[in-house]
């Protein structure tokens, strides 16, 4: 029988992921999330199991789609997947597998797991949004940092920021894994091609929630969420 969550907190977050078995050497890669993700479902995002096919919908792009035990974790608390799916997390016959699949679970807007893929798709989204006169839905995209390194992204911060993309938000999870970083800190990789820039502790549910209900008009946004990676 599957069944459902009904009134999921925080606290039981935990309790979920442990119902996840498989993928340890990602464990950090999920648990580094974990906060910023709940605070996107929790208090922000503009999306529920009822609107995930609504046009007018916010939508969340999870780059770091290798580490997706966390997302899992927060998409059953909040009632889009069965919590029972859980359980089978990585199995051959799961709708779960160790890189989300759009076609597979249900408010997952993107298969990920490829690292540098998100943010230029969550450019076009962004784009095609505003092609569509929809000025309301916001695209969030989730990136780690070491993701950064990839040259695909460098491009996708340079167009968005010319393009003034006001509706497109990056977070990028900063657990110190990137092998070579930037002068000024992650921010600053954003911040000379004209991007809005916040950094926070990843942790604190207040920053988070502050700075991703902030906007500027004609500048896309980044949050650079700085974590200590737990286990």
């Amino acid at each position: 029988m599957k069944t459902t969550a009904k009134d999921l907190g925080y606290d039981d977050l935990p309790r979920l992921l442990t119902m996840m078995t498989g993928d340890e050497k990602h464990g950090p890669s999920a648990t580094s999330t974990l906060d910023v993700l709940w605070v996107l479902y929790d208090r922000v995002l503009r999306v529920s199991p009822s609107t995930v096919d609504d046009p007018a919908r916010d939508r969340f792009l999870l780059s770091k789609g290798h580490g997706p035990m966390a997302y899992y974790a927060v998409l059953a608390a909040k009632g889009f997947i069965p919590l029972d799916w859980l359980a089978g997390f990585g199995r051959f016959d799961s709708p779960l597998g160790h890189h989300p699949d759009r076609i597979l679970v249900p408010g997952v807007e993107i298969s990920s797991g490829s690292l540098g893929h998100g943010l230029p798709l969550g450019v076009g989204v962004a784009l095609g949004l505003r092609a569509q006169g929809n000025t309301d839905s916001r695209v969030v995209v989730l990136v780690g940092d070491a993701e950064l390194d990839e040259g695909t992204n460098h491009e996708a911060i340079a167009y968005a920021g010319s393009k003034g993309l006001d509706n497109l938000t990056v977070v990028v999870v900063d657990n110190q894994s990137a092998t070579q970083g930037w002068p000024g800190g992650v921010a600053s990789r954003f911040g000379v091609n004209g991007w809005l820039t916040d950094t926070v502790n990843g942790r604190d549910h207040k920053e988070l929630e502050a700075a991703l209900t902030t906007y500027a008009p004609h500048r896309p946004h980044v949050v650079v969420a700085v974590v200590e990676p737990k286990g």
